[in-house]
């Protein structure tokens, strides 16, 4: 400009934080807006195909133990499948509502060896009916131990403990029901690293690189990158088996990499309903439902911080404590289904479902439903669901890879509402993360020299209930993070806020649970005064509770 001086120097970018977010910004389906039909039913298959790991890697470890050979570890699959499609319908339309997928838990693998090492058994000399007689003292266990679910979930009993429950202490607790499970990922994949390592690359490449290098008009790759990758690697492997690249290898190589080696396909039959005490009428012993009852405890506190990560995922606000304890309540109905079906195990929130929709960004409910569906569907239908099942172990340890850290990587989000900057906020942070990993690390060291739990009285069911509650990382991290977030300086002005609890306050998620809870309580009132005192009595007292 003629005469003037220079321009002036542009304004220096101002640096702030990036905003707080309740909800993640980003998901393309939420719980309650499904993706169209065939797009849901790809969806919901892609949910089955995903949670099919923890379901035939459990039965396949412990059914052997148990004495049985391939014929009743592919029924145990079948009924295992069965009752997590029942128990996945049951949690997403009367339960919390939220599209989490309700299947086996490594939680209860723990009680479960404990009962089949019992005295009791060992001088069973049949195998088939050593497989009965324990898998009844199971069904017994897993029944006595529902009750404690049923109980604290219904009651209410766990709405008033997680009311105290703040973003801090959620923080090592949903941390660590993703990134705790990390001995089940990596070391799983290099039992048949030439299967496992390509799995990971390539559900990595479809699910990160190839969206942002092929701009499609829908999301494909990212979306069904599942399907993509365990198809090819699948195929892959089916190639090595018959192409005889194992036929010199260790036994121990053919189980993990050969794809013909499962035995479920031969042994599966081509149609057959589970139903209620297939195997017979469940034992009872107090010992043994006592260790169950503490593995229960245990996947309850740990399906909370997966409740918590899966509503972050589907892009809901924070979960009020009334409905996280009637979805446990509804979680301890599914223990008791396996109880009654004899599953062999217990039931949880899967991690791995948590994590798949981060990966999809599609949280809603009904894609999770349809995938209850293929659950039943496939195993009733035998010799179908089998070939799906018998997916080698390292393919489903590569998915484990990245669904865990997904539902880990949940936890550490909601940091973003805490004061990083306060000195109590590291101590209770780094404290109760670090003995979440190194108290169940001693327990599992210990044991694993020992051939027996830190823990070893005269008292067997006290040793299996301490083992067993100290080997979960999770329930460590969040019981000492809980502890010391609701004692530590709590009456300092300062500390509501730097714990982020003002933040769910604000979102009115505890005010909206005692709202829901005096509401369900005056409707029962109004229910006992329409029968007693007639209609008239009856609708004054719903003009109150509106007001």
């Amino acid at each position: 400009m003629a005469g003037g001086g220079a321009a002036p120097a542009p304004k220096p970018e101002e640096l702030v934080p990036h905003p707080v977010k309740d909800q993640l910004p980003n998901v393309s389906y939420c719980i309650t807006s499904p993706p169209p039909w065939p797009e849901a039913i790809l969806l919901g298959f892609q949910h089955y195909l995903v949670m099919l790991g923890t379901t035939v890697i459990i039965p396949t470890a412990l059914v052997p133990q148990m004495g049985g050979g391939n014929d009743e570890k592919a029924r145990v699959i079948q009924t295992l499948l069965f009752v997590a499609g029942l128990n996945t319908l049951f949690q997403t339309f009367f339960g919390t509502r939220l599209p989490a997928v309700i299947g086996g838990s490594y939680t209860f693998v723990l009680p479960t060896i404990s009962i089949i090492l019992a005295g009791r058994y060992s001088n069973i000399a049949d195998p088939h009916e050593k497989f009965l007689r324990i898998m009844r003292g199971t069904q017994g266990a897993l029944i006595v131990a529902s009750t404690l679910q049923i109980i604290v979930g219904f009651s209410g009993l766990w709405r008033n403990v997680t009311r105290f429950l703040s973003p801090l202490a959620a923080v090592p607790l949903v941390a660590l029901a993703g990134f705790g499970l990390y001995e089940l990922g990596f070391p799983g994949v290099a039992k048949c690293i030439e299967i496992g390592l390509p799995q990971i690359i390539l559900l990595i490449i479809f699910s990160q690189y190839i969206p942002h290098a092929i701009h499609a008009d829908r999301p494909v790759f990212d979306r069904f990158a599942v399907i993509f990758s365990v198809a090819i690697v699948w195929l892959y492997a089916f190639l090595l088996t018959v192409g005889g690249a194992y036929r010199h290898a260790a036994p121990k190589t053919q189980l993990h990499c050969r794809t013909d080696r499962s035995g479920l396909v031969s042994a599966a039959p081509w149609i057959r309903v589970p139903y209620p005490f297939q195997w017979g009428a469940p034992t009872f012993d107090a010992g043994e439902a006592f260790a169950m009852m503490a593995a229960s405890f245990v996947a309850l506190v740990e399906s909370t911080g997966t409740f918590i990560a899966v509503s972050r995922y589907a892009s809901a606000t924070p979960v009020p404590p009334s409905i996280l304890s009637r979805g446990i309540g509804w979680q301890g109905i599914g223990i008791l289904l396996d109880g009654l079906f004899g599953t062999a195990n217990g039931s949880s929130v899967s991690v791995e479902n948590a994590g798949l929709l981060a990966l999809t960004r599609v949280g809603s409910r009904r894609v999770v439903q349809i995938s209850a569906g293929f659950m039943i569907f496939f195993s009733i239908l035998g010799k179908f669901g089998a070939v799906f099942a018998s997916i080698p172990a390292p393919i489903v340890a590569a998915l484990y890879c990245l669904f865990f850290a997904y539902v880990g990587a949940a936890g550490l989000s909601f940091l973003q509402f805490c004061n990083l900057n306060s000195f109590r906020t590291k101590f209770i942070l780094g404290f109760s993360v670090f003995m979440g990993l190194s108290v169940p690390q001693y327990f599992n060291e210990y044991t694993s020299v020992a051939g027996y739990g830190p823990v070893h009285t005269h008292a067997r069911w006290f040793n299996d209930i301490i083992n067993v509650i100290f080997s979960s990382k999770p329930f460590v991290a969040g019981l000492v993070a809980f502890f010391l977030d609701n004692t530590l300086h709590r009456r300092d002005s300062a500390t509501r806020k730097d714990r982020g609890y003002h933040w769910w306050d604000s979102q009115g998620v505890t005010r909206n649970a005692r709202i829901s809870s005096m509401k369900s309580s005056l409707g029962y009132v109004i229910q006992f005064i329409s029968l007693s005192q007639g209609k008239s009595v009856a609708w004054a007292a719903v003009k109150i509770v509106k007001e």
